[in-house]
């Protein structure tokens, strides 16, 4: 193998931007290269934005890519990842944090690491921008894949970091690794999937098929001639979603249908119509030829992908009309009924699309990808689709056939109304402009008269309409090429009778509209595009195709987290962030270590926002009928007259709450075994209108003092609201009234003390800027919001344990949200409250310093 093109020492970028004398990074040194296993590692860089360091070993260096959203095991994510310095191998192993105002200042952990496989030699790759590459990590396996799309003259390089699909591939929507697994490998160590034999399969090289004939490698194929032509298979219109099992689902592309036919080397691109349009793609067909296949047939769909990924058939257009399509265009193959040799059609779809992404694996370009099935239930593979403004679904039956032809194993399941019409006419803009008023537009019926369906007047822009309107008034005729009486006059807008302008019914419009009246007519239509792909001598009616015992089309997405289902998961929650319901399960999954302590044998009150932070809160406390999976309810007795007391102590009791639409976890202060004994005592700090956030630390810092002086130690949290809540533990021996009696002395004394910071009573009027240090959280049946919880408001704000040290670093009550607290918690190196849980301290001598009771 060739060495790659290295500088005299390829650490030099990484030296010179770092000061060893400060920062506690390894210096290193290039090593040798070695022969065996290469190091790959994934570092957690909480820098100014957090990231992800993807690193590989080659060359004795690790070659550094920073990817700021991390990796992902969905294949449609596609993560971008910033080419860096070459790291010296002993980086590898690097926790600690870089102090400020230097390179990279920030806290880095060892997030992931193993071994890595590179598919081919991985200095071509790197050279060419196309690596290929297996990792066997605790956290990340299967194969995976870097694609440089870095231009000429930028200052950074930046790649696209993607898992290619195998089994270990997952949609986002059933699991997040980055979620699920955020802490150190080095603190606390995960399995290894590539010592437990889990690694994936390489998909097998076709190469050696096509040289031993895939009739033995293919049940089913057939060797014959390659066909001359070849038609499409199309989809059925479907009402509902047939079952999971025997069908795959794929995105339903917003592009053109295109054929390959390959012979003898040379592709041939054939439009559904039966078009040659090679010469309109030339860069496409010199990847295909790349492919180096003598005589094969593939079938899959022309895009262009907008800003976010995503295929938009105004951009294919416009690629067309700009006559930069190579640059552009992406061909997703799905299928392939002809290969080296064999008739492929009698073979079961699932083994066809097998040799196709092998195929596509081994040999496949920037613009020619695999259009992947997505391993999801089907209703929430199109309720995601459809969030994503994509077309819909096209499910496919696993074990079927090839078919030139509209066939039932083929189904299209749409977002909304969409399809193709003939252009049989237009009207004008009232006040005489170049631009086009409104299509009119029709279908043919079984007999082949051209029947009118109604008009479209929005969906294209000043330039488009005046286009259209130049183009039309090309193909004026004279009366409606539509049968006598078919289109009536005036009935397509509310102008007078006779302003239509009739035309020869050469053109297509593809249109989205909401339904069908009865008498045959499209409701409240946009316009998306003329198509030049299909004759409009075929276009007819879309009739959808009713399923059976399939059911109705489902919207509501699910997606599984652990083994709770989440339904409505992209229900926002909070308008203010975009937080979803499935962020918010998802937190709780993942801080489930941390919460459950201050949950496990405590009554728990639960605040419920079934629409989100801004809609209507339920504070409950009963069980109420609803049945939480996992939670349980306490003896009646502990609480006389009252409804059974709840405890969220599981993991899966807490999940289960958070998808019942819980969002908050209370807590007494006491414990169920104990219950009219509390074991801790809590002053809320809670700033009124006009205090200041420096105002509520110095309030903490002078609570902290007075209990100090009375003997008690103190622990502090961020209330993930306003304010701070400063927690001390004590033997559970006092009652409840004695416990609250004392605090709301301890309250007093302050007030009195310092009467400009402190007020003893509560209401707003009351504590105008000051602070009220709130006692009746003290009282028997009061709750507090728990460590950990989350706060229905806002931002949705955590309750976080701090240390004091760190009071003065805090900006606000609500610093930590369910987006970010459990990656704070990755990067803590100590738990501030670890001294909490043994700590038991009695009244007893504080009050008497205090002076409580009085006489």
């Amino acid at each position: 193998m060739a060495a790659r093109d290295l500088p005299a020492d390829p650490l030099e970028r990484y030296w010179s931007k770092r000061n060893f004398a400060v920062t506690s990074e390894p210096r290193g040194q290039r090593e040798a290269p070695r022969t065996g296993s290469l190091a790959f590692v994934v570092q957690k860089h909480a820098a100014s934005r957090l990231h992800y360091d993807f690193r590989l070993e080659l060359d004795g260096v690790l070659l550094s890519w920073a990817v700021p959203k991390g990796p992902s095991f969905d294949p449609a994510d596609k993560r971008m990842a910033i080419h860096v310095e070459d790291h010296p191998l002993s980086y590898g192993s690097f926790e600690g944090t870089i102090p400020p105002k230097h390179y990279g200042a920030g806290s880095v952990i060892v997030w992931d690491r193993g071994t890595w496989e590179p598919v081919g030699d991985p200095r071509e790759g790197l050279q060419k921008g196309k690596l290929l590459f297996t990792l066997h990590g605790h956290k990340l396996a299967g194969l995976w894949e870097l694609v440089k799309i870095a231009k000429d003259g930028e200052k950074q390089e930046p790649w696209i970091l993607f898992k290619k699909r195998d089994g270990f591939a997952r949609p986002k929507a059933d699991y997040d690794v980055l979620s699920a697994l955020p802490d150190s490998v080095i603190a606390k160590p995960l399995r290894d999937l590539a010592a437990e034999g889990k690694t994936a399969k390489r998909p097998a090289a076709p190469r050696g098929a096509r040289r031993t004939g895939v009739g033995a490698a293919v049940p089913g194929a057939v060797k014959a001639p390659l066909p001359p032509r070849l038609s499409p298979q199309l989809a059925t219109l479907a009402t509902g979603i047939p079952a999971a099992g025997q069908w795959l689902f794929e995105i339903k592309f917003d592009g053109y249908r295109i054929m390959t036919r390959i012979e003898k080397g040379q592709a041939t691109l054939v439009t559904r119509g039966g078009h040659d349009w090679s010469a309109r793609m030339p860069g496409l067909v010199r990847e295909l030829n790349s492919l180096d296949l003598a005589a094969t047939w593939l079938d899959g769909e022309i895009v262009v992908l907008d800003e976010k990924g995503l295929p938009s058939f105004n951009a294919l257009q416009k690629a067309f009309d700009g006559g930069e399509v190579n640059a552009q265009i992406v061909y997703f193959l799905f299928d392939v009924p002809y290969f080296e040799g064999y008739d492929l059609r009698e073979v079961a779809l699932v083994s066809r699309r097998q040799l196709l992404q092998a195929l596509l694996d081994e040999k496949g370009t920037e613009h020619l990808r695999f259009s992947a099935a997505f391993e999801a239930d089907p209703a929430s593979v199109l309720s995601s689709a459809c969030r994503m403004n994509l077309e819909g679904v096209i499910a496919k039956r696993a074990d079927a056939p090839y078919a030139s032809r509209r066939t039932e194993t083929w189904l299209k399941l749409k977002c909304q109304q969409r399809q193709e019409f003939v252009v049989a006419g237009y009207t004008n803009r009232s006040d005489g402009s170049p631009q086009i008023g409104s299509l009119l537009l029709g279908v043919h019926a079984p007999s082949g008269a051209l029947l009118s369906v109604g008009s479209v007047g929005t969906g294209w822009n000043a330039e488009e309409a005046t286009a259209l309107k130049r183009k039309l008034s090309e193909l004026e005729i004279a009366k409606p090429p539509f049968p006598a009486g078919a289109a009536k006059p005036g009935r397509w807008s509310k102008r007078a009778p006779g302003s239509e302008r009739w035309v020869e019914p050469k053109l297509v419009a593809e249109v989205a509209f909401a339904e069908w009246t009865p008498d045959g007519q499209i409701r409240h239509a946009t316009y998306v595009s003329l198509r030049s792909d299909k004759p409009a001598a075929s276009i007819v009616r879309e009739t959808a195709k009713a399923l059976g015992d399939a059911g109705p089309v489902r919207t509501a997405g699910k997606a599984a987290v652990g083994a709770i289902k989440v339904s409505n998961a992209d229900r926002v929650i909070d308008p203010s962030t975009g937080l979803t319901k499935l962020d918010l399960v998802r937190y709780y999954e993942s801080v489930a270590d941390w919460i459950l302590p201050h949950l496990q044998g405590r009554p728990c009150s639960l605040v419920r926002g079934p629409t989100g932070v801004t809609g209507e809160l339920f504070f409950q406390k009963h069980d109420e009928k609803i049945s939480i999976p996992g939670i349980q309810e306490l003896p009646a007795s502990l609480w006389p007259g009252h409804g059974a007391l709840l405890e969220v102590g599981s993991a899966q009791a807490l999940a289960s709450a958070a998808q019942m639409n819980v969002i908050e976890f209370h807590t007494w202060n006491s414990k169920a075994k104990h219950i009219d004994r509390p074991d801790r005592m809590i002053f809320d700090l809670d700033p009124g209108e006009g205090t200041s956030w420096q105002h509520v630390q110095e309030a903490a810092v002078l609570v902290r003092a007075l209990l100090t002086g009375l003997g008690l130690e103190a622990w502090l949290k961020t209330s993930g609201g306003k304010g701070l809540h400063v927690v001390v533990p004590i033997a559970p021996r006092l009652d409840y009234d004695t416990v609250k009696g004392f605090s709301q002395a301890v309250v007093q004394h302050l007030a009195r003390t310092i009467p400009a910071r402190f007020v003893a009573k509560s209401g707003p009027s009351n504590r105008v800027g000051k602070l009220f240090v709130d006692f009746l959280r003290n009282g028997h049946g009061a709750t507090t919001a728990a460590a950990f919880s989350a706060r229905a408001r806002p931002g949705l704000g955590v309750s976080m344990p701090v240390a004091w040290d760190d009071l003065s670093t805090l900006q606000s009550g609500a610093q930590w949200t369910i987006a970010t607290a459990r990656e704070h918690l990755s990067f803590q190196t100590t738990d501030p409250w670890s001294g909490y849980w043994k700590k038991r301290q009695t009244l007893a001598g504080a009050m008497k310093v205090l002076g409580y009771p009085r006489a």
